[in-house]
């Protein structure tokens, strides 16, 4: 073959080696450390910045009875933080988070922490069911509206007890203890493959450096 052909095809595999590592490194490093995820607040109430996608359901919940903490960013290594706005209904001891999804669409989830160190979370949006008994209860009800979000969200609550402030600190709290634990799986099997794209990019990378040449 001629050598700039194969110059050629080196070259080009690297370069797709190198877009596939740009492109999935940050998913493999989530997947091997899930609780290298920083949750920081980012605004108070008063000052947050609300994006006017998020104003809709912001009024829902406001007149659910929830009242507005401020927002907090979340940042895995290598990208840069998304941004989450946070609401508590502190009667009924729940939190519920706004964030811009793809395709600019609002989503809502609520969260509430356990006594035995665990969560129920219910979202307007697909997300994986997870039935542990007392400990994770986690599931969705795709574009519900916030009202019948929250009424799924208490019946699920039945017999548990919530725990933890139910202010802005403890939704960072919150936040922070889901990544260090009962979130970790969730965020592994949602992050394989991009652990597996990782690989196969550095696998083509060092061959193309460190790879046997023929006679």
């Amino acid at each position: 073959m001629n050598i700039l052909v194969e110059l050629g095809i080196a070259v080009a595999g690297l370069v797709l080696a190198l877009v596939l590592l740009w492109m999935n490194v940050w998913r493999g490093i989530l997947f091997l450390f899930p609780s290298s995820v920083r949750v920081e607040p980012e605004a108070p109430a008063d000052q947050m910045d609300l994006p006017l996608e998020l104003s809709g359901r912001a009024n829902q919940l406001q007149a659910l009875g929830f009242v507005p903490l401020g927002s907090h960013e979340e940042k895995p290594r290598l990208q840069r933080a998304t941004r989450s706005y946070d609401w508590a209904h502190p009667g009924e001891r729940v939190f519920a988070t706004l964030h811009v999804g793809q395709g600019d669409v609002p989503r809502l989830y609520l969260l509430t922490p356990l006594a035995s160190g665990g969560f129920v979370i219910t979202a307007d949006y697909r997300r994986p069911a997870v039935e542990r008994p007392g400990v994770y209860l986690s599931g969705s009800l795709e574009d519900a509206p916030p009202e019948r979000l929250l009424r799924a969200h208490l019946r699920r609550l039945e017999g548990l007890r919530p725990a933890g402030e139910f202010t802005w600190e403890g939704r960072v709290a919150a936040g922070r203890s889901w990544y260090q634990g009962l979130g970790r799986k969730e965020i592994r099997k949602q992050n394989l493959q991009g652990l597996l794209w990782t690989v196969i990019a550095l696998a083509i990378v060092a061959s193309a450096f460190f790879g046997q040449r023929g006679p």
